[in-house]
């Protein structure tokens, strides 16, 4: 067996599954950018209050996340199989669990947001304008949710296309919003960070309009219609679902948990240890935009090759991909290091913020090598493959037995400046992206699902 994937039609396939994804994730990031800008035009309290409340926020996306992978397990693997059946009573089963998710988070956040924020930080001012930002999002969750789980899906059955269209149009309706609400134009009244709220439920609503309404009304390639939503759950497919798709639920689910124990310690540093590491993931995310598309690209084709039973292929189609995601890793660590301080020009906010700021961005710039890798394997490959048990315990040792105590410990015991807590919040990503890449060499993350609600292992078939 070749080690890497010679065929060009194997590239060509990843690009047509991956440059939609790319170009979406860029206007998901130039959305993310234009608010963190125009709210920083406000100063440090607003930039904080907005970005805690999204960390709650942050909590939802990434069960939603879990929940549309796990899913797209087994559609992707379904879809290989050429067996649509399946993947109709696997979107039924996923829209109800996301929509009691949707309307749990949303309850909490309307009815909770200053218990919420004063979990992230003690700051009066940081809780008070994040409350308001909160309680005007919470209209947002179900739209979002249902939004988010359908593209993912749709994407294991080669319609990738779609989400990239849907992002299009909600980035014009939330950086126009933003410009009307936040500063008060049109006559509009001046809302501030409130106006950043709506305008974000806005660009929600109308994705989900596109997404959900293409699904249920238009498409033909899966042939999936609203009745079918209507219909009996399938105990065969609830019992697949919780032997593939939970963990990922559940994965997804304690590593949100954990990153925002991270924006706890963090959050209690100081505004501008929060401002600062906002300004630092927006930085992140834009160098490894490519990184999310190969993620999500690998993902879809593992699972759709395991689920034609070629094992072989898949183990070859696996280290491809980790070689991809290493290349872009060391070409973002130099990106970030030319870009930090053009980027953090852009913000109206204090020198110490912006010193912080720049320190930060020179730890990611090291970690961002194994940020990638450990991306493309437990985003993509390993999941796609069916190993989400092994992930799940991955996302459970490391960030929680290594990064969180270390953090903690380096911030409150220790006070050690904040480019180091930085470092040992995020040491996580190098141990899991090692341990990953000792699992894909064995070749015991193959695991195909079956009709029987159990994901039958392909032994060693790349070891």
């Amino acid at each position: 067996m070749r080690i890497f994937v010679r065929d060009k039609r194997f590239y060509t396939e990843a690009l047509h599954i991956a440059l939609p994804v790319v170009a979406q994730q860029t206007i998901n990031m130039g959305v993310n950018l234009m608010d963190t800008v125009m709210l920083g035009a406000l100063g440090e309290v607003p930039i904080s209050g907005s970005s805690l409340a999204n960390q709650f926020f942050f909590i939802f996306n990434v069960l939603c996340l879990g929940m549309g992978g796990g899913a797209a397990v087994m559609t992707g693997q379904y879809w290989g199989a050429e067996d649509k059946k399946s993947i109709h009573k696997t979107i039924t089963l996923m829209l109800r669990i996301c929509m009691t998710l949707a309307l749990f988070f949303s309850f909490l956040a309307f009815f909770f947001p200053r218990q919420i924020l004063s979990v992230y930080t003690n700051e009066p001012a940081v809780i008070e304008s994040g409350a308001r930002y909160l309680r005007i999002l919470s209209i947002g969750f179900l739209f979002h949710g249902l939004n988010l789980t359908t593209i993912i899906v749709l994407r294991t059955v080669g319609l990738a296309k779609l989400g990239f269209y849907a992002s299009c149009l909600s980035f014009v309706v939330n950086v126009f919003g933003n410009w009307v609400f936040i500063f008060g134009n049109l006559g509009a009244p001046r809302l501030e960070i409130a106006g950043a709220a709506i305008a974000t439920v806005l660009a929600r609503i109308v994705e989900f309009s596109i997404t959900v309404g293409y699904l249920l009304f238009v498409d033909k390639r899966i042939g999936y219609r609203w009745k079918q939503s209507l219909a009996g759950v399938d105990p065969v497919i609830v019992r697949e679902f919780a032997y593939t798709a939970v963990p990922v639920i559940i994965s997804d689910g304690l590593l949100t948990l954990g990153n925002n124990a991270l924006a706890m310690i963090m959050g209690r540093m100081g505004t501008e240890m929060v401002a600062a590491h906002t300004i630092t993931n927006v930085v992140v995310h834009l160098v490894l935009l490519f990184n999310m598309g190969l993620a999500s690209t690998s993902s879809v084709m593992t699972a759709n090759t395991v689920g034609r039973g070629d094992y072989e292929k898949a183990m070859a189609q696996g280290v491809t991909f980790v070689a991809l995601s290493a290349v872009i890793g060391f070409t973002g660590g130099i990106l970030i290091n030319i870009l930090k301080n053009y980027i953090i020009d852009f913000y109206n906010v204090t020198p110490q913020t912006k010193a912080i700021a720049a320190q930060l961005m020179t730890v990611i710039a090291f970690l961002v090598f194994f940020q990638a890798i450990e991306s493309v394997m437990t985003k993509g490959v390993l999941r796609g493959g069916g190993d989400t048990r092994f992930l799940m315990v991955a996302d459970v040792l490391f960030l929680w037995i290594l990064s969180v105590p270390l953090g903690y410990v380096s911030a409150f015991v220790l006070g050690m400046p904040p480019y180091a807590v930085y470092f040992f919040l995020r040491l996580d990503l190098i141990a899991k992206s090692l341990w990953c890449l000792f699992r894909l060499r064995s070749g015991k993350w193959i695991r195909k699902v079956d009709s029987l609600g159990r994901a039958a292992s392909a032994g060693s078939a790349g070891a």
